[in-house]
């Protein structure tokens, strides 16, 4: 039982910082409403894998890990913002090319072009250095008291990482689901206002560095 409960505690550890929205959630919704499912897919996918490697180092060296990223903090937020705003910038471009037609790309194109966003993201996530100072907390706190097994540490961070692929996995498809159903206007709509908000997040990062 002991085992289960690693694993729920890892799955809402999992949840907890996939699902408030924030730019990397408006992007992924912003690639199913512009490619649809599989490209948008991929970018959910790259997003848990960050999840994943930040939640396994945060159960193998949690505490230390995020003291060493502390100094670099700074630095780490300025990337962030520097490619929030150059993705809002570059989704605004793309927006006003949404077309209601399939893209003409080659499979080989296409495999090479979803694996391009996969890395997108997954780079994209990881230069959030509070993901492992979220995962790292739960995990001294799980500690207080009791000495936790491999097996148990595993177990939640394989929670975590299948919960949010899930959430990363929903927001894919309300995006190819409006893909498919809203017209080519409102889609374009949709995703302007969708990068404006990225935009706005990055120029937040900025504002806001001590």
């Amino acid at each position: 039982m002991a085992r289960m409960d690693a694993f729920w505690e890892g799955v809402l550890a999992g949840y907890g910082i996939a699902i408030p929205v924030g730019a990397i959630a408006i992007l992924i919704v912003d690639m199913g409403l512009r490619r649809g499912f599989p490209p948008a897919f991929m970018a959910g996918a790259g997003a848990a894998t960050a999840d994943f490697v930040y939640a396994l180092l945060a159960v193998i060296a949690g505490a230390a890990l995020a003291a060493a990223l502390a100094p670099y903090a700074a630095v780490l937020q300025i990337a962030s913002a520097i490619v929030l705003l150059t993705l809002g910038a570059y989704g605004l471009r793309q927006a006003w090319q949404i077309k209601s037609e399939q893209s003409t790309e080659t499979a080989v194109e296409e495999n090479r072009s979803l694996w391009g966003i996969y890395l997108r993201f997954l780079g994209l996530t990881l230069l959030n250095p509070l993901t492992i100072a979220y995962f790292g907390a739960l995990i001294l706190g799980r500690d207080a008291g009791a000495t936790i097994e491999p097996l148990d540490r595993l177990l939640f961070v394989l929670g975590a990482a299948l919960a949010s692929l899930s959430w990363q996995t929903l927001l894919a498809s309300l995006g190819s689901l409006a893909n498919q159903r809203l017209s080519p206007r409102f889609q374009r709509a949709t995703s302007i206002a969708g990068n404006f908000i990225v935009i706005v997040l990055g120029l937040r990062i900025i504002l806001t560095l001590q």
